[in-house]
């Protein structure tokens, strides 16, 4: 019941995903977001290109990258940005950082 937009780039296979939803579809859209990003790495996908995790799919960032992966970016992002200056709460919400 969620109407979905979806443009992209044909060279390079980008494509941009836009639910399309009010208020009382909230919960669904959000089902729907992370049934997309899920499907996406099933079809061996990756979940951002050009634009990065961000704050949209940063709760899917395991699904792409298994633990030590994402324990290892985040001890990289702690050396790189003791302070968490740079990009708060962008790829991990901020008690993970």
């Amino acid at each position: 019941g969620i109407r979905i937009a979806t443009y992209g780039h044909a060279g390079d296979g980008n494509l941009h995903v836009n639910l399309l939803f009010d208020e009382a579809q909230r919960r669904a859209a959000e089902v729907a977001a992370q049934d997309v990003l899920r499907i996406a790495v099933e079809l061996d996908g990756a979940l951002s290109g050009e634009h990065g995790i961000g704050l949209s799919k940063r709760d899917a960032f395991d699904v792409e990258h298994p633990p030590l992966n994402v324990l290892l970016h985040q001890q990289l992002k702690k050396q790189l940005d003791p302070h968490g200056i740079l990009n708060p709460g962008k790829i991990w919400r901020p008690e993970a950082s």
